[in-house]
């Protein structure tokens, strides 16, 4: 039931973000500014995709080291 209710949510921020998105045209006319007029903006994307890579990574090892803990205790 849980599986279903997180599936269901899960496409349903995939659904907005699709919607959010902007038309090729209306990107086509409009100049690129900030960020990705200087290329910077996939520097960002991979800090950022560095960051919760090293936060998921951290968090399944610190979950085995409680699991381990956990059975330890109980022998």
């Amino acid at each position: 039931m849980i599986k279903k209710i997180l599936f269901t949510c899960l496409l349903s921020i995939f659904s907005f973000i699709i919607y959010a998105q902007d038309t090729t045209a209306v990107n086509e006319a409009r100049a690129a500014t900030g960020l990705r007029a200087e290329g910077k903006v996939y520097v960002v994307l991979v800090v950022s995709v560095t960051i919760l890579v090293g936060l998921f990574i951290y968090l399944i090892r610190l979950d085995r080291k409680i699991s381990s803990l956990e059975k330890k205790n109980l022998q």
